[in-house]
């Protein structure tokens, strides 16, 4: 998609197409990562810190030590791992995490956290109806000096532990790398389902329209995007 053919003798006058939104984004992510998604830098930069939260989920918190964890009302158990897995990576703002802190503090708020996220991940309904019945979840715990309902915090625990399925959303980065790139993100502020389902939309296209950069996850697709839309990167 990215490799132009060279102008022979007879087409030496025509014009060469301007690149596509896309086109330039691989360009600009090359620029900084020669390699693309197995450079070096790229690893320390990006994606190393949030595979490492990923592997220390599924040592703490996979689906049969979480299963297990709620047979024993270990609710707070469960709400201070999933904390300290996060907090020590930058994905949520500090507001955000104080907002999860102080959510959890009490039984009542881990317990709803603890019990929402299991059938979040693990539940026998749709996707879109966990992810529906989670936004509720977070939505409803006890909220202390900040909110608790923002998209970071309702995407970043379905994409430590699965991210082959879910996507982690910071909404300003994304909205510039989705205008950038030209492609469609039905964004709304108020976290829910058409909304995160546009974005799934959005890096299921640039992952076909880049497979060739061979990203194996939502880790590498979110990071993709965060380089076209971060002021880190511009």
């Amino acid at each position: 998609m990215f490799r132009r053919e060279e102008i022979g003798p007879n087409r030496a006058k025509q014009p060469i197409p301007p690149a596509t939104g896309l086109e330039k984004a691989v360009r600009k992510f090359l620029r900084k990562f020669p390699a693309g998604f197995r450079d070096e830098t790229y690893l320390a930069w990006e994606r190393d810190y949030k595979w490492q939260a990923h592997l220390e989920w599924e040592d703490q918190l996979n689906a049969l030590k979480l299963k297990a964890l709620l047979k024993a009302d270990a609710y707070q158990e469960i709400a201070a791992r999933a904390v300290k897995i996060e907090s020590s990576r930058s994905l949520l703002f500090s507001f955000e995490k104080m907002a999860l802190r102080d959510a959890v503090r009490e039984e009542h708020g881990a317990r709803l956290f603890a019990e929402g996220l299991f059938e979040y991940l693990h539940g026998t309904g749709s996707l879109e109806q966990r992810f529906v019945n989670w936004v509720a979840i977070v939505d409803r715990l006890p909220r202390k000096q900040t909110r608790v309902l923002t998209w970071p915090l309702v995407t970043v625990f379905g994409f430590i532990a699965q991210p082959e399925q879910h996507i982690f959303l910071k909404p300003n980065t994304t909205k510039v790398a989705a205008r950038k790139i030209g492609l469609p993100f039905d964004y709304s502020s108020r976290p829910n389902w058409r909304t995160y389902q546009s974005y799934l939309m959005l890096a299921k296209t640039v992952r076909k329209a880049i497979r060739q950069m061979r990203p194996r996850d939502m880790i590498d697709l979110q990071s993709f995007l965060w380089v076209q839309g971060s002021d880190e990167y511009a």
